[in-house]
Order: C-alpha cells, then structure tokens, then sequence
C-alpha cells in the first residue's frame, strides 16, 4: 500500500480553449484518486510567477507567464484543482506524460493533446506536481486551508483586517 498524497493539477489556458476539461477528468478519473479542491482562476501575474519561481531566469520565463496568465489563448483562466489519495503524485504525473508533448507517451494526456509553438513554449495542457514539497508549495500557493476538503497541512486560525474584496450588490 502506498501512501495518501495531494497533489497539485491545473488545466492550463490551453486546455480550457480547446474545451478538453472533460476529456481530461475522464483520464485522470483512471487513477482513482479523490478530488478534494477545485476552481476557476484568474492567473494574476503575481501569481504565475510565484508557480513557475524556480524557472525564473529561463530564457522561456516571460512566454511561460503569458502563457499560463492566459494571454496567449485569449483565456485567462485556469481550472485549479487538489487531487487526493494513495500515490497521487506519481499516478498523476504518469498519465500527464512527459512536460515535452513531443517525448510525451502518446496516450498520456500531453501526448494527446500537448504541443509545441513555432516559438517552441511546450502548450502541454495540464500542470502536475513533481514531488512531494512542490505539491504542498503549489497547493499552499493556490488554495486557503477552507477551500480544500480534507485536513493536508497544519492551520492557524488568523484574523484578517482591513481586506478589500468585491461584494455582490444586494
């Protein structure tokens, strides 16, 4: 038996554009995993550099925010989502395939649906944590403790003040 284990999976602009969503919860309902968080995000710039901060440097780095901020695709969303079981990295990462849609297995989903600009940025459709700490950085970075469903990591209880946020108009 291995181990419970979140993990981080994003369904990149790309993705969303080409209404593959559907297609990829159907590969990745194989793995059995449970999923315990998701949403739609609006990729702020901050937030797509704070994801992508151990490539910052990369020659690619700017196009790689683009196009995860959605300025690429003329969508600027992602669909964020915590997926939660035994071996949930690994399972995850195998059937997304290699980060290189090219190298990707062609049944993985990179390697169905992934591929490579004439500028050469990988559009590779989906996001997967690669290990363990990158899982609970990434899911930290994404999503508050109230918004995943089971316990991962330990809380605090905090009191915000002063927070501007938009109201619905009643």
């Amino acid at each position: 038996m291995g181990v419970n284990q979140a993990t981080l999976v994003l369904i990149k602009p790309d993705g969303l554009k080409k209404s593959l969503t559907g297609n990829i919860l159907t590969r990745l309902s194989e793995t059995k995993l449970e999923i315990v968080a998701a949403k739609i995000v609006r990729v702020s710039r901050e937030l797509a550099v704070e994801h992508y901060v151990h490539l910052q440097g990369q020659l690619f780095f700017e196009e790689l925010i683009r196009y995860i901020i959605g300025e690429l695709h003329d969508r600027k969303k992602v669909l964020a989502m915590v997926y939660w079981g035994e071996d949930a990295i690994e399972k995850v990462r195998k059937l997304s395939g290699a980060t290189n849609p090219e190298e990707a297995d062609p049944v993985s989903i990179r390697g169905a649906y992934g591929r490579i600009t004439t500028k050469g940025i990988y559009e590779n459709v989906i996001h997967a944590s690669s290990n363990e700490n990158e899982a609970r950085r990434e899911i930290q970075l994404w999503f508050y403790p109230d918004e995943i469903i089971v316990e991962l990591y330990p809380t605090r209880e905090a009191v915000e003040r002063e927070v501007q946020k938009r109201m619905w108009v009643k």
